[in-house]
């Protein structure tokens, strides 16, 4: 067990050590104190939602392991997500699926509304969290051919349609309820196998579905909307309707926001180069931070150098304000609650990191052609003892420092989700 005696002892030396280079540590924790992630429910429950939960997962989906204690009711899976977010510092929100609805009666996707999300706005004032919303684009029979609001069949495009529509209703209701603008978060699986013929017209059908759920005046205090690429997906590897340039395009045409999943770009590329190149056109960002290994695997984010050069950038180009930070990942091999807990920490360090740097005065530096400055600050950075301002500030935040939150875990994991696979 960690003392707060040696957290404290350590954080003044850091403190220290910060300030000889313009730094203020305690400024900077205010900063991340107020910095919200987006954790996502699926990581509890593998996907499966409350709709449908036996639905084969569609859309280029998949969830790898059969680690034992998944969440299958409302009240373990936002039990689970009770005992993550003890273990996270800070205040947050919860992204929510169509799926997710708890509803009294039998509902398809098309006829969930903000009624079925009562259970969720309860337990969200409850653990003081805001919440989410993202409408369910797979994992149902209407996904016909791989097609959903890009579907050459009118009937097939109208249902979704619909579920669109709906999903903005629940995010406004979120938000009147809760006092906290809902981010919802629009992704579609549409696309081809092999070559297409025709590129366009699926393209001019989604942009037609897209304006049609989007009709509908919202007051953006309540609920915002965020548009997703995707590189490609399983079953779709040739053409991709919903491909990053339209979205990109769409946000900017549209006033909506544009979402930029880490996992969703080739390996190769860096995504935290495209935030400074949206930015000065369009009307903010939603991220979300996930893990590729090879493409769009969705491991359980780390502090990895992609994570550290995603949170320098939104850091350094002053991008927080305009950019939305959500986790969306799902690893079954692990504990699911140890998942959300290991990803979010993961992120709040790569935050806490950025912000630790004299930033105007290395910018004031580049200016002046210094880049020997530049580097030489830069790499000493990298063992500055950041690691003790973080201990501190979960310290101050009433959760585990280091690894004894691991400890809480194994003794939840026993108590609470072991148990559930015996009944």
């Amino acid at each position: 067990m960690t003392k707060a005696s040696e957290v404290e002892n350590a954080y003044k030396v850091a403190q220290a050590r910060y300030a000889e280079i313009g730094v203020d540590t305690e400024a900077m924790l205010a900063k991340l104190a107020k910095i919200k992630l987006s954790v996502h429910c699926w990581q509890g429950d593998d996907i499966h939602g409350f709709v449908n939960p036996e639905q084969e997962l569609t859309g280029g989906i998949g969830v790898s392991g059969d680690y034992p204690g998944m969440a299958r009711t409302p009240d373990q899976l936002t039990g689970d997500l009770s005992e993550a977010l003890s273990l996270i510092p800070g205040s947050h929100k919860v992204a929510l699926h169509t799926l997710y609805a708890v509803t009294n009666q039998k509902k398809d996707f098309d006829e969930i509304g903000p009624e079925d999300f009562k259970y969720w706005v309860d337990w969200a004032k409850e653990a003081g969290v805001g919440l989410d919303m993202n409408p369910t684009f797979f994992s149902h029979p209407m996904v016909k051919h791989n097609f959903t609001l890009a579907s050459p069949e009118k009937d097939v495009r109208d249902f979704w349609i619909k579920v669109g529509q709906q999903s903005r209703a629940i995010a406004n209701y979120f938000g009147e309820e809760l006092g906290q603008q809902s981010v919802n978060n629009f992704w579609i699986p549409d696309g081809f196998k092999d070559n297409p013929i025709d590129k366009l017209n699926p393209r001019l059908r989604l942009v037609e579905s897209l304006d049609k759920i989007f009709a509908k005046s919202y007051d953006e205090k309540n609920t915002i909307e965020a548009v997703e690429g995707k590189l490609f997906g399983t079953g779709i590897e040739s053409y991709t309707v919903g491909s990053h340039l339209f979205y990109n395009n769409y946000a900017i045409s549209r006033g909506k926001l544009w979402t930029i999943d880490a996992g969703h770009w080739h390996p190769t590329e860096d995504v935290s180069d495209k935030f400074s190149a949206f930015l000065p056109f369009g009307k903010g960002l939603m991220l979300h931070v996930s893990r590729p290994v090879r493409w769009d695997s969705d491991h359980v984010v780390i502090f990895d150098d992609a994570l550290i050069r995603i949170m320098r950038s939104l850091v350094r180009d002053q991008e927080l304000d305009r950019t939305n930070i959500g986790l969306d990942f799902f690893d079954a091999t692990i504990n699911r609650v140890a998942a959300w807990v290991i990803g979010a920490r993961a992120t709040q360090k790569a935050l806490l990191q950025a912000l630790l740097t004299p930033i105007d005065d290395l910018k004031e530096a580049e200016l002046n052609y210094d880049f020997t400055k530049r580097l030489a600050v830069t790499e000493e950075l990298k063992s500055y003892p950041f690691g003790a301002v973080w201990d501190e500030f979960c310290l101050r935040n009433d959760v585990p420092v280091g690894t004894d939150w691991l400890a809480n875990i194994r003794e939840y994991e026993q108590k609470v989700q072991f148990p559930r696979d015996q009944k």
